[in-house]
């Protein structure tokens, strides 16, 4: 599709009439009427304010010209796993596993690849098969390649240490050593867990991007959950698959 189908397929599918969107990006009905007949495209003030109002990417209001890849981890970029700033602007260099609330998640480059393969490898494409690609791939990446420049300083780091020991000094009685936390969208680790009065509830935001760790070799086989951010610590625990979820604590900072 071209930029004037996917805007005006944009505004009708809100139920916008073109003087409300011009009123919304501050600009006239003729100019909107303009980019949908396709005689011009909206400027780049212009496409960010499109971009927040829709909720999609500058590349899908340009008729995505190009592919877009994370240039931390090389995933394929879509518009619902882009990252964003800390004013929700879409930041379209990164996955939002990468890149979240303006910190790079990263900063060792073995981390990440330790995370990429247990995700990646499968039946036909093994863990070292897939460590190999990967270490040849990721360090030409953007970000790696300057890493010195957009690193804070290993301040995130240092961050994630600290995080480290105030886990491990709760005292969870049966849960490992927690020794790494990484970085997980909240929409895939989102449990509801029953509450004492038989009701089920959601902690965090599916939006959110924290920093925690699946931990097996619990009792009875369970993994330990681990999830957290500058403001809170959730541990909980659960069978196969997250069957069962069980929260064992949620404790604010």
């Amino acid at each position: 599709m071209e930029t004037k189908e996917i805007i005006h397929e944009l505004r009708t599918r809100n139920g916008m009439s073109q003087d409300a969107l011009a009123e919304k990006v501050f600009v006239t009905r003729q100019a909107v009427s303009r980019w949908e007949n396709g005689d011009t495209v909206p400027n780049t003030e212009t496409l960010k304010l499109l971009s927040r109002l829709f909720d999609v990417s500058i590349n899908t209001l340009l008729g995505s010209p190009e592919q877009l890849y994370c240039q931390c981890c090389g995933m394929p970029l879509e518009d619902g796993i882009i990252s964003r700033e800390k004013n929700g602007d879409f930041n379209e260099g990164f996955c939002k596993w990468c890149y979240a609330d303006g910190e790079y998640m990263y900063s060792n480059i073995d981390d990440l690849i330790d995370v990429c393969v247990k995700n990646m490898a499968d039946a036909e494409h093994p863990e070292d098969e897939v460590r190999e690609y990967l270490k040849k791939v990721i360090p030409e990446l953007g970000y790696w390649k300057n890493h010195s420049e957009l690193s804070d300083g290993g301040r995130f780091e240092e961050f994630k240490s600290m995080l480290i020991e105030e886990i491990n000094a709760l005292g969870i009685e049966g849960m490992p050593k927690l020794t790494k936390l990484n970085a997980l969208v909240g929409g895939y680790v989102n449990l509801a867990y029953k509450l004492p009065g038989g009701a089920y509830a959601k902690f965090l935001d599916d939006g959110t991007t924290y920093l925690g760790n699946q931990l097996e070799g619990g009792p009875d086989g369970r993994c330990y959950g681990v999830l957290a951010n500058m403001d809170f610590i959730l541990i909980s625990t659960y069978g196969k698959d997250c069957a069962d979820p069980e929260l064992l604590l949620y404790k604010k900072r």
